[in-house]
Protein backbone atom coordinates (compact mmCIF):
# COMPACT_ATOMS: atom_id res chain seq x y z
CA UNK A 1 0.00 0.00 0.00
CA UNK A 2 1.30 3.42 -0.94
CA UNK A 3 0.06 6.23 1.26
CA UNK A 4 1.04 9.65 -0.11
CA UNK A 5 -0.18 12.45 2.12
CA UNK A 6 0.27 16.05 1.03
CA UNK A 7 2.58 17.88 3.38
CA UNK A 8 5.96 19.59 3.49
CA UNK A 9 7.62 16.35 2.38
CA UNK A 10 5.92 16.63 -1.04
CA UNK A 11 7.18 20.18 -1.50
CA UNK A 12 10.68 19.18 -0.38
CA UNK A 13 10.69 16.19 -2.72
CA UNK A 14 9.63 18.29 -5.71
CA UNK A 15 12.26 20.93 -4.92
CA UNK A 16 14.87 18.19 -4.96
CA UNK A 17 13.49 16.78 -8.23
CA UNK A 18 13.76 20.25 -9.79
CA UNK A 19 17.33 20.65 -8.53
CA UNK A 20 18.62 17.33 -9.84
CA UNK A 21 16.78 17.74 -13.14
CA UNK A 22 18.56 21.06 -13.60
CA UNK A 23 21.81 19.16 -13.12
CA UNK A 24 20.74 16.71 -15.81
CA UNK A 25 19.56 19.47 -18.17
CA UNK A 26 22.95 21.13 -17.81
CA UNK A 27 24.20 18.46 -20.23
CA UNK A 28 21.85 19.83 -22.90
CA UNK A 29 22.18 23.57 -22.22
CA UNK A 30 25.94 23.84 -21.53
CA UNK A 31 27.66 20.56 -22.34
CA UNK A 32 31.12 21.98 -21.56
CA UNK A 33 30.13 22.23 -17.89
CA UNK A 34 28.63 18.74 -17.63
CA UNK A 35 30.56 15.79 -16.20
CA UNK A 36 29.93 12.09 -16.64
CA UNK A 37 29.27 11.56 -12.93
CA UNK A 38 26.35 14.01 -13.05
CA UNK A 39 24.09 11.22 -14.32
CA UNK A 40 24.93 9.14 -11.25
CA UNK A 41 24.14 12.00 -8.87
CA UNK A 42 20.93 12.77 -10.78
CA UNK A 43 19.79 9.16 -10.45
CA UNK A 44 20.57 9.07 -6.73
CA UNK A 45 18.78 12.41 -6.22
CA UNK A 46 15.67 11.21 -8.08
CA UNK A 47 15.58 8.01 -6.04
CA UNK A 48 16.01 10.00 -2.81
CA UNK A 49 13.24 12.43 -3.75
CA UNK A 50 10.86 9.60 -4.67
CA UNK A 51 11.46 7.96 -1.30
CA UNK A 52 10.90 11.30 0.42
CA UNK A 53 7.64 11.87 -1.46
CA UNK A 54 6.24 8.39 -0.85
CA UNK A 55 7.43 7.78 2.72
CA UNK A 56 7.89 11.35 3.98
CA UNK A 57 4.54 11.40 5.74
CA UNK A 58 6.12 9.28 8.46
CA UNK A 59 8.70 11.92 9.37
CA UNK A 60 8.28 13.67 12.67
CA UNK A 61 9.17 17.40 12.75
CA UNK A 62 12.80 17.02 13.81
CA UNK A 63 13.49 14.43 11.09
CA UNK A 64 11.75 16.62 8.51
CA UNK A 65 13.89 19.55 9.62
CA UNK A 66 17.02 17.43 9.20
CA UNK A 67 15.89 16.56 5.66
CA UNK A 68 15.35 20.26 4.93
CA UNK A 69 18.88 21.02 6.11
CA UNK A 70 20.39 18.15 4.12
CA UNK A 71 18.59 19.06 0.90
CA UNK A 72 19.38 22.77 1.32
CA UNK A 73 23.08 22.08 1.80
CA UNK A 74 23.04 19.63 -1.12
CA UNK A 75 21.48 22.15 -3.49
CA UNK A 76 23.79 24.97 -2.36
CA UNK A 77 26.88 22.78 -2.77
CA UNK A 78 25.67 21.68 -6.20
CA UNK A 79 25.08 25.28 -7.28
CA UNK A 80 28.56 26.25 -6.09
CA UNK A 81 30.09 23.28 -7.90
CA UNK A 82 28.45 24.21 -11.21
CA UNK A 83 29.46 27.86 -10.77
CA UNK A 84 33.07 26.83 -10.15
CA UNK A 85 32.98 24.57 -13.21
CA UNK A 86 31.98 27.60 -15.26
CA UNK A 87 34.79 29.70 -13.80
CA UNK A 88 37.35 26.97 -14.53
CA UNK A 89 36.07 26.61 -18.09
CA UNK A 90 36.32 30.38 -18.65
CA UNK A 91 39.83 30.45 -17.15
CA UNK A 92 40.92 27.61 -19.44
CA UNK A 93 39.51 29.45 -22.48
CA UNK A 94 41.35 32.66 -21.52
CA UNK A 95 44.58 30.73 -20.98
CA UNK A 96 44.24 29.03 -24.37
CA UNK A 97 43.60 32.38 -26.08
CA UNK A 98 46.75 33.89 -24.50
CA UNK A 99 48.89 30.96 -25.63
CA UNK A 100 47.84 31.40 -29.27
Amino acid sequence: MINIGFGPNILLGFILVAGVMLLYLLRIVKPELARDEDIFFTTIGLLYSCILIVHGWRLDPILLFSQVLIITSLLVAGWENIRLRGLLTNAAKIKNNKEI
